[in-house]
């Protein structure tokens, strides 16, 4: 299966041990992720900035997750679908990857559920998930 991590839960995955970490082991180990430069960019941002971890630290997350996704560029979507550009961005990335799946706890994008044959969930909902055929 090809997924999207969305920036909050790689942001979760690399500063706490739960359930967002869990699943990025589990889905960098089945599955084939899927990233942006994009994303890349907005998860260093959001660890200097809001959670004060130094470049360095975050230079290093960053190429660990380039090392263990597929970076696309993705095109733009024909016509906007949320309120935030940044959103349209993540599903521009699972739609250019040929994805199957986005995990996000991003609500704007969980209210979609699904874009096309991309599905959306959260990643409490991901050990439950069954893909729709």
């Amino acid at each position: 299966m090809r997924i999207v991590l969305d920036t909050n839960v790689l942001i979760a995955a690399f500063i706490a041990r739960g359930v967002c970490h869990e699943l990025f082991e589990y889905c960098a180990q089945r599955h084939t992720l899927v990233t942006s430069d994009f994303v890349l960019d907005e998860f260093r941002r959001k660890l200097v900035g809001k959670f004060k971890c130094t470049p360095e630290v975050t230079d290093e997350a960053a190429t660990l997750l380039r090392s263990r996704m597929e970076v696309v560029k993705p095109a733009g979507l024909d016509t906007p679908v949320c309120r935030d550009k940044d959103d349209d961005n993540i599903l521009a990335i699972a739609v250019t990857g040929n994805c199957d799946l986005i995990i996000t706890g991003d609500n704007d994008l969980l209210v979609l559920r699904q874009f096309g044959k991309v599905q959306i969930i959260s990643p409490g909902d991901f050990q439950t998930y069954e893909p729709t055929v």
